[in-house]
């Protein structure tokens, strides 16, 4: 397990995000800053199994060459297409951005919640295929950086031994 990729989702990842100001634009794609705080908290149910899906979307013949990305520290390149998002993004849920972290927040405790008492288990992801609590991490950490870097946060990366 990569601790430090699962204390920046504990500590540092809301923290960040109360950072950027609600109006600012995003360097590309479509989500306002609160969409994509909605859209990463749908990520976490997904993660956590609130949110179930039974198919992956990947091709069968595609699904190896998306795991060893996942599992790289390759990043996800801007304006990534994700085959579960409409065009146009979906209407925001919470009454502002703020609301939108807090809502974050919660389901990212759900998550480190429901794998505390079930160490074992896997959720499935609809793209990656079914998911151990490693994983998830690696894939809800590369997912927030990509997040992050398209509304202008960078972070530094710390050297591995």
């Amino acid at each position: 397990m990569n601790e430090e990729k699962l204390q920046f989702l504990k500590h540092r990842l809301v923290i960040l995000l109360r950072q950027v100001p609600s109006d600012t634009h995003p360097l590309w794609g479509k989500m306002t800053l609160q969409q994509m705080v909605e859209h990463f908290s749908d990520s976490v149910r997904i993660a956590s199994g609130k949110t179930t899906y039974t198919n992956i979307v990947t091709p069968e013949e595609h699904l190896e060459k998306m795991r060893v990305f996942l599992a790289s520290e390759k990043p996800f390149k801007e304006n990534t297409m994700n085959p579960l998002m409409p065009e146009v993004p979906a209407p925001v849920r919470n009454r502002s951005a703020e609301e939108a972290i807090s809502e974050l927040k919660t389901e990212l405790a759900d998550f480190f919640s429901y794998f505390e008492k079930n160490p074992i288990k896997a959720t499935r992801n609809p793209i990656f295929g079914d998911l151990n609590f490693e994983e998830n991490v690696q894939l809800l950490y590369k997912h927030a950086l990509h997040h992050l870097k398209q509304f202008g946060i960078t972070i530094e990366k710390q050297t591995q031994a």
